[in-house]
């Protein structure tokens, strides 16, 4: 019995909020107002219309994206291609400033002994079995055996072999390698020998003085004139129960590294 008169109470009250519903309806059509009906029917209609714009809109940017796909792909290899052909005038130029450097430092080298040869290095041993490099100079410029060969900075070595277009140069840090040496600071005489990756100067007097950082240069002998760098002394080895003592030179010029060179005539 509780239980129907509830009932009876809400249906009761839904009568009354539909007729007041109702009365604020036609109110508001008298007034020319928009009723909370219409209102609500309006914001329904604007919801779904939005929705499918969105979705409308959605679908258009998708269909005008897969048409620019072709599109964006050949923009893109064309960039890949300028970007390529950038890399490789970079490394074009590039190169040509390295051999202006080059050709600028062996300048004042090249003036100080005009009856040289200028020569560039082209090849390096592949298995290093000996320390030697090849110049593009040979006999038919007039390279011959036993000529000294110096860079910017001094000693390079002295011509082994002899071709018509190219010669080699034995290094002075080859073990072969035997240059008459003179230490600038007190006059002291040697014999600069090749160890490999350095030089050693060998035979100098017990009375010399040697300090490291003193410049080591050429003595008059067959292929060098005297006053070339051979290079500066980093480590002295005296012994005063040897007849002599020794020191090692790191070289003056960068034997790794070379390019241009000038081999001195006879």
């Amino acid at each position: 019995m509780y239980t129907d008169e509830r009932k009876l109470f809400a249906l009761i009250g839904v009568i009354i909020a539909a007729a007041a519903l109702v009365l604020v309806q036609i109110g508001a059509a008298r007034s020319g107002r928009q009723g909370p009906v219409m209102w609500a029917g309006s914001a329904v209609v604007a919801f779904v219309e939005s929705i499918a714009s969105s979705v409308v809109g959605g679908v258009r940017d998708a269909g005008g994206n897969l048409i620019s796909v072709p599109q964006l792909g050949r923009e893109n290899a064309a960039l890949k291609a300028e970007n390529e052909q950038l890399e490789t005038q970079n490394a074009r130029i590039q190169e040509e400033l390295a051999a202006l450097q080059s050709a600028a430092a062996i300048g004042p080298v090249a003036d100080e002994y005009p009856d040289g040869i200028d020569a560039r290095v082209i090849g390096f041993p592949p298995e290093n079995e000996s320390r030697t490099v090849t110049i593009d100079r040979g006999s038919r410029a007039g390279v011959k055996p036993d000529e000294g060969v110096i860079a910017a900075a001094g000693v390079v070595g002295r011509i082994l072999d002899v071709g018509p277009f190219s010669s080699t140069v034995l290094l002075m840090t080859d073990y072969t390698s035997r240059i008459p040496a003179v230490v600038r600071q007190g006059r002291w005489w040697g014999i600069a020998q090749g160890n490999l990756t350095s030089v050693r100067l060998q035979y100098v007097s017990q009375d010399a003085t040697l300090r490291p950082g003193d410049v080591v240069v050429t003595g008059n002998g067959r292929s060098f004139a005297s006053g070339v760098p051979i290079g500066t002394i980093v480590e002295v080895d005296r012994n005063d129960a040897a007849l002599y003592q020794t020191a090692v030179l790191r070289p003056a010029v960068e034997l790794g590294a070379l390019d241009r060179v000038v081999v001195l005539t006879k």
